[in-house]
């Protein structure tokens, strides 16, 4: 019989997909599968040919784009000297993760199954695309589609005589086991520190894995105080970093939790933060975490590492359930984790954002009895963060500035929900003592245009203008006019950041702004409304000077509501049919002259 292996490769930004993968990964040792799961860009892609079967479980980010982590298998797979039979071996799975709110969904799955048949691999399954959007979230096409996966799987691979699937009520063992130092029998000067993990990258860039230790100069209130949304604008010291970055670029960055809920975390678990401990796997498929330094103590775990502030999924209640000596607390965690309890779940966990933290308080009996060696399988990693760089190192060196909007709002829950990254940036004062911050940059999805003679025309509401000060900043210092900004906020009192700036700018005769104060009036004005009414002008832009158009900002409604716009503009000052409209904006995007960046 062939060997029973399965390798479940995952391409995540956020943490989706790699949990998704981390269930698969459970459920096929339950059925006595030997199994790797890898992130795609960890995994050495040549030897796929030598694989019987592979479960691709992969996010879409951006417009379209690839998760950071399986960016360079993308490259490998779509290499047009590849031999059409070079996978005609492997029998393979796709699970895409997307949010069907955004043009592209699911477009890196679909494209990779379509890829994988191109190079000869036979699908077991068709391709399932799961959808944040669904009232039940991705598990209502991940729950239906590993039933067939593993009914699938058993009949091509069929378990050994003997052997039983290992029920669900039976704890699998950690990933890890915990060897505190005071136990361990390797000598304390032989173990690598964390600075001794990035020796071979000296000289490299800053990145996820080295990130650089950011001196913050300022961290300003640019909204009126009596404005219900705190939006900052923070600057960074980056002198000795090596970071270049040009306008439409990224800075990264790693939050950590607040003091507060690390004690009280570390207080409901009985853990001491300042015990130190080592790492062992498991599982010789298993490797060490690459962001966690060995050794460790908890404190460090609990505040850099642990995301003890996210919203649980469905995973974390099933392994709590394990752990849980009341049977009252057992029954419900056992109900959250079934598929009958999803909407039980939904309504308990993520109608209200309630955090990790916060469950464990609500089951205080099983929280006690939460084995150390399993946090790393119970909580996932804290991820970084990612915002859109707002200067240009040509007017600001060796300097990087933000637009934060701080992330505050209710629920039915008394305690108001708070951003991770954006309470702790916020909370960070430099002027009462020197403040680190841990970041890198990378690049962004949009480009402007190095000819000075074309126009951009930018529509940035909120903090969506952050990328478009960054490259009007660029484009003034060399000396490139024709910039064209739309920007809308809720009062020119209140939240019109950078006011001043666009003034001086406007007088100089660099930039044309368009301004949307929504509230300032009876009816609402958004930045749509001000393109419809300024459209000669964006047409003789677009139509005779080639000019290039930028969206940013919230991906809600405002991106659609702007091509609407802009579409009504083609028709009504370029003669166009409404299916014309639509395919000359598709053509403006396919040569890069339309360019989005949105976020949820």
């Amino acid at each position: 019989m062939s060997e029973r292996k399965i390798l479940i490769l995952f391409g995540s930004q956020t943490g989706t997909a790699e949990d998704a993968a981390d269930r698969i990964g459970r459920e096929a040792r339950r059925r006595h599968f030997s199994c790797r799961v890898e992130a795609l860009d960890s995994y050495k892609v040549a030897n796929l040919i030598n694989e019987p079967l592979v479960v691709f479980v992969c996010a879409t980010t951006g417009q379209g784009d690839p998760p950071d982590n399986m960016k360079n298998f993308w490259r490998f797979i779509f290499r047009r000297n590849l031999p059409n039979n070079a996978l005609c071996q492997l029998e393979y799975a796709v699970l895409g993760l997307g949010d069907s709110s955004y043009p592209k969904f699911n477009f890196i799955a679909k494209k990779l199954h379509k890829r994988l048949l191109q190079l000869g691999a036979t699908p077991v399954l068709p391709a399932a695309l799961g959808d944040d959007q669904h009232d039940l979230g991705p598990d209502a096409i991940i729950d239906p589609w590993l039933q067939d996966l593993w009914q699938k799987a058993l009949s091509l691979y069929p378990l050994s005589p003997g052997l039983t699937i290992i029920p669900n009520d039976v704890t699998l063992p950690p990933k890890y086991t915990f060897q505190y130092l005071d136990e361990a029998s390797l000598n304390f000067q032989t173990v690598h520190d964390s600075s001794a993990l990035f020796t071979d990258r000296a000289g490299a860039p800053p990145s996820e894995l080295q990130p650089f230790s950011a001196r913050m100069i300022s961290n300003t209130r640019v909204t009126d105080e009596s404005h219900f949304q705190d939006v900052r604008l923070i600057e960074f010291d980056i002198t000795g970093s090596g970071i270049q970055f040009s306008a439409g670029d990224v800075v990264m960055i790693q939050p950590q939790n607040p003091p507060g809920d690390v004690e009280q975390f570390c207080r409901l678990l009985r853990l001491d933060p300042n015990r130190k401990f080592l790492l062992k796997p498991n599982d010789a498929g298993t490797s060490l975490p690459i962001y966690l330094p060995q050794p460790c103590t908890i404190q460090y775990l609990v505040e850099r590492y642990l995301d003890i502030g996210c919203v649980p999924r469905r995973s974390f209640f099933e392994l709590l359930s394990y752990f849980s000596t009341n049977e009252l607390e057992r029954e419900k965690l056992m109900e959250f984790s079934s598929a009958q309890g999803q909407e039980e779940l939904y309504s308990y966990c993520n109608r209200p954002r309630r955090t990790t933290l916060e469950v464990l308080l609500d089951f205080p009996h099983t929280t006690c009895c939460i084995p150390p060696d399993y946090l790393l399988d119970l909580i996932p990693r804290i991820r970084p963060r990612s915002f859109s760089i707002a200067s240009s190192l040509l007017v600001h060196p060796d300097k990087i500035q933000i637009l934060l909007a701080v992330v505050k709002y209710k629920t039915r829950l008394s305690k108001p929900r708070l951003g991770l990254c954006s309470t702790w940036l916020s909370s960070l004062c430099p002027q009462n003592g020197e403040v680190k911050v841990p970041l890198w940059v990378k690049k962004g999805g949009m480009t402007f245009p190095e000819d000075a003679n074309t126009p951009v025309i930018m529509v940035g509401p909120g903090t969506g203008v952050a990328p478009f000060r960054a490259a009007i900043q660029e484009r003034t210092a060399q000396h490139k006019k024709n910039n064209v900004l739309f920007f809308g906020c809720r009062q020119k009192t209140k939240d019109f950041y950078c006011q001043s700036e666009w003034e001086d700018l406007i007088e100089r005769k660099f930039l044309a702004l368009f301004t949307a104060f929504s509230r300032d009036q009876e009816d609402k004005v958004y930045v749509q409304h001000r393109i419809g009414e300024n459209g000669a002008l964006l047409w003789d832009l677009i139509s005779n000077k080639h000019a290039h158009i930028y969206i940013a900002g919230n991906a809600k409604l405002m991106p659609a509501a702007v091509a609407d716009a802009l579409k009504s503009v083609f028709e009504s000052e370029g003669g166009m049919s409404a299916s014309e409209a639509d395919q000359y904006l598709t053509a403006l995007e396919q040569s890069r002259r339309f360019q989005t960046e949105t976020w949820s």
